[in-house]
């Protein structure tokens, strides 16, 4: 398990590789440098998990946003992801964690995505099933500490420190 400042440090460094790097399909196009920045919580956590990360991105001069989205379907996170896309103004780095990189998969066909970063987090293709992408996998060590009511699901606190 690494520490927060390792996790920030690291997902800098791939944000950066994505404002500042190539694709393939950007060396078809001009390279347009974006200077925002959105990032997708996973579940089991909300925005406020990224505000080191939001700390280290803005005095940098880049526009960093955490989505907060609702945790109640795939599609309601997606919609809260696209809401805040769309208040960008420009070309945007697209950033999830954990079930985030589902969201993101499907909020990322937005025309003002210039790149994905998956943090700890699958990759589906759009519209590829998470269920299934996830049977592919074994069940994450934090599941046994899920705690489930009223159709919703927490992870017990020891889980969270030990686990997330």
């Amino acid at each position: 398990m690494i520490d927060r400042r390792t996790f920030s440090t690291a997902l800098i460094a791939g944000v950066a590789t994505s404002l500042f790097g190539r694709s393939s399909k950007a060396q078809a196009q001009p390279a347009v440098s974006a200077r925002n920045v959105v990032l997708v919580h996973g579940a089991y956590a909300d925005g406020s998990c990224w505000s080191e990360v939001i700390g280290r991105l803005q005095p940098v001069g880049l526009k960093a946003t955490a989505v907060q989205n609702p945790l109640t379907s795939l599609a309601d996170d997606v919609a809260g992801t696209r809401r805040i896309l769309a208040l960008q103004d420009g070309p945007t780095v697209l950033v999830g964690h954990s079930w985030a990189g589902t969201v993101i998969s499907e909020a990322g066909v937005d025309p003002k995505v210039s790149a994905l970063v998956y943090v700890a987090a699958r990759a589906p293709d759009a519209g590829e099933d998470y269920a299934a992408l996830a049977a592919k996998f074994p069940t994450p060590p934090a599941n046994a500490g899920l705690v489930k009511s009223g159709g919703f699901a927490q992870l017990s606190e020891e889980a969270f420190l030990k686990d997330f």
